[in-house]
Formats: structure tokens, C-alpha cells, sequence
């Protein structure tokens, strides 16, 4: 599979936000996601990496 775990960077630390999210959409200030499940999100801010392999993503 080709989903990914979304994760918020917060004081340095790491907090699990989504996962499994298949759709990621960053637009003006903001990160849209959706994930197999159909659960739906929009984060405030932005991309800040994403690993492929470890199939993680991280928004700040």
C-alpha cells in the first residue's frame, strides 16, 4: 500500500494527526487530507516533510 501517517510537529515533538491518508492537498496556508477510510481533514500551515519510505508525513 502507498498511504502514508500524517504527523504534527508541536514543541519539537511529534503527534500522530491521520493515518493511512492516500490524498494530500496543500493549498494557501493550508493542508488538506483524506485518508482509506474516507475521514477527512484540513490542517492550518504547512508541509514540512515527507518520507516516502518511511511513509510519514509532518506538517508544521
Amino acid at each position: 500500500m502507498c498511504e502514508s501517517n500524517v504527523y504534527i510537529e508541536k514543541d519539537g515533538k511529534e503527534e500522530l494527526y491521520l493515518e493511512s491518508v492516500d490524498i494530500i492537498k496543500p493549498g494557501e496556508g493550508k493542508v488538506y487530507m483524506k485518508n482509506l477510510f474516507g475521514e477527512q481533514k484540513t490542517f492550518e500551515g504547512a508541509i514540512k516533510e515527507i518520507s516516502l519510505v518511511k511513509h510519514k508525513i509532518v506538517l508544521k
